[in-house]
Order: C-alpha cells, then structure tokens, then sequence
C-alpha cells in the first residue's frame, strides 16, 4: 500500500487548515483557540481522506497515481473511491469535529474577574467531560449524520475535480498549477453546497445533550428544524462554507499534486 499519498494528504490537510481557520471562527462566531488541535485532527483527517482515496482507485484501476494522467480512471471509479474515502474519514472527524463544534459554541462568556468560568478549558478537557458526562459514545453524536454527509459529498468533490483538470488539460498531461487551483477550489464549493444541509443537522446533534436531549434522533432532528426554521435552515451558513471551501480546497489539491509529483 503506497504511503506517499497519506503523508501527501497529512500536510495539504495542514496546509489548508491553515487558510480556512480564520473562515471557521466566522462561521460559527466563536474563536478555536491555538492551532495545534486542529491541524494535527484535520491533518490526519485529510491524510486518511486522500490515502484511502488514492489506495481505492489503485484497487479499482490498478493504476497508481502517476499513471493516471495518461490512463484516466472513469468517473465511477473516482466517484466509488472518493466515497469509500468519505466514509472512513467521518469515523476518524466525528470525535474531532465534536470537540470543535462544542468549543466554538461556548454559550458562556471568556472567564472575567468573579464570573463563571467557561465549560470547557480547552480541546483535552472537553474530550474528558464528553467522556465522563456522556459515555464514549458520546464522543461520536452526530457520527451518523456525519457519514451521511461525507460520503457521498466526497465523491461529488473528487468527481468534480478530475472533470474540471480533465476539461482544462491536454490528454495525457499534468494539470498546470492554475488548472489544479480552479478544479480545488470549485470541488470545494460544489461538496460543500451538497454537504451543508447535513451540516447543519450535524452540528445540531452534536450539540444535543450539552443541557437536555431535544431530538430523538437524525430524522428527528430534521422534521423539528423544517417545522420550526422552515427549509431554509437546510442552507444556513452556505455562504461562508464556500467562502472557505473555493481557497483552502484550492491550496490542498495543489500542495497534495506538487508533494506526489515531487517525490516521483
């Protein structure tokens, strides 16, 4: 099993996270503190997402990522390989995105001078009460709509991306840096429209059970969003999530195509 793609896949995730970390603090108007938690659980995130991806379509094609300009897979292959990534990234995300979404959703004020310090001290201590608090299961709520998100979003971002370098470049030639910039960034946008209905529902479940249980479940969640929000709620934050996705996608596909092509 090649490893060059799931290191490849570790420092673009960085890289990226990097970018979009100032996108993620508007958009849930709260500020994840220090950089090192997020860019060692979205690094490894992005590392199990383009490694499993890549090893996919080697099974699938038996060609290996240097090979594949000059005998593209279909998209079926690409599609079928992007969603099996998406599926094992959301089992390794779900504990880390829950400690991010619960962080950034801090209902209590920064601690002052004779007021109630916040819930969580940082990503450690909140990982330890969803444990203590709420079982190990815990750590995975909204898992399942999670999966349900990233699975097939994944393989509408890897599909997009070889259609827009396939388009943009002659056959059998690597995409240029500009080709590979536009085709990342809009497979970030196109994933993230799909994906951010689930997205709100997700981080909806992630956050029940911090004071009482309001859902029974994914669908649930769903019916009393629509009833009370109306179906609008389904695209609340669409704007900033491809803000976001269009330069950090971008930056990743670019860094991952340059690191791979680099280590020949």
């Amino acid at each position: 099993m090649p490893v060059e793609e799931f290191v490849a896949g570790w420092i673009s995730g960085a890289l990226g996270l990097v970018l979009g970390h100032p996108f993620d603090t508007v958009k849930l108007l709260g500020f994840f503190k220090g950089m090192s938690f997020p860019i060692a659980s979205i690094a490894l995130v992005n590392s199990v997402l383009f490694g499993v991806y890549s090893n996919s379509l080697l099974a699938l094609t038996a060609t290996a990522h240097r090979e594949r300009r000059a005998q593209p897979p279909s998209y079926t292959h690409v599609f079928i390989a992007g969603c099996t990534g998406g599926f094992l990234q959301a089992y390794v995300l779900a504990p880390f995105d829950l400690i991010k979404v619960r962080l950034q959703n801090q209902a209590e004020p920064k601690a002052q001078l004779g007021g109630p310090p916040p819930r969580y001290r940082g990503p450690m201590h909140c990982a330890a009460s969803i444990f203590q608090k709420e079982g190990p299961r815990g750590l995975f709520r909204g898992a399942w709509a999670l999966t349900l998100r990233d699975t097939p979003t994944v393989g509408i971002y890897f599909v997009t991306y070889e259609v827009l370098c396939r388009q943009c470049t002659p056959e059998g030639q690597n995409p240029s840096s500009a080709t590979v910039l536009v085709a990342g960034g809009f497979a970030g946008i196109t994933s993230w429209v799909a994906a951010t209905p689930l997205d709100v529902i997700k981080s909806r479940m992630q956050m029940d059970g911090l004071k009482r249980r309001a859902y029974q479940g994914l669908l649930d969640c769903m019916v009393s969003s629509v009833r009370q929000e109306g179906l609008g709620v389904f695209f609340r934050g669409v704007t900033i999530n491809s803000a976001r996705a269009f330069p950090v996608n971008a930056v990743t596909f670019l860094s991952y195509e340059y690191l791979l092509r680099w280590w020949g």
